[in-house]
């Protein structure tokens, strides 16, 4: 999906992977993607994947906050996310961090080659 997207791609893109209505495949068709435009991945545990993304930026939402904020019926995969702090360390991947403990209140780390220092 990304490699179209990509310098050597067709320039399309898929608008959905997963159909969450139905749970199912999206079976989306590709779609040009707009001269100069910018793609959107979300999504949570991506980096360490390998994936060729030109700017990441991780929202960190520390262990105890997500905790707090997870509903009962979700409780079962918060020690993917501890897990996935611990081995794949996506604050280090980032070339952005939002810290979102605090969803009013966000604040930005920028590094790697956005850093201010």
């Amino acid at each position: 999906m990304l490699d179209r997207c990509g310098p050597r791609g067709t320039g399309e893109h898929l608008p959905a992977l997963w159909d969450l209505e139905r749970d199912r495949a999206a079976r989306a068709e590709y779609r040009p993607s707009p001269a100069g435009g910018v793609l959107l991945v979300p999504g949570s545990l991506l980096q360490g994947l390998g994936l060729a993304f030109d700017v990441v930026v991780h929202l960190r939402i520390s262990p105890a906050a997500r905790r707090r904020r997870a509903p009962a019926d979700r409780v079962w995969e918060l020690p993917a996310f501890d897990r996935y702090d611990e081995e794949v360390d996506p604050v280090a991947l980032a070339d952005a961090v939002v810290l979102a403990d605090h969803a009013d209140r966000p604040a930005l780390v920028l590094q790697g080659r956005w850093s201010l220092s």
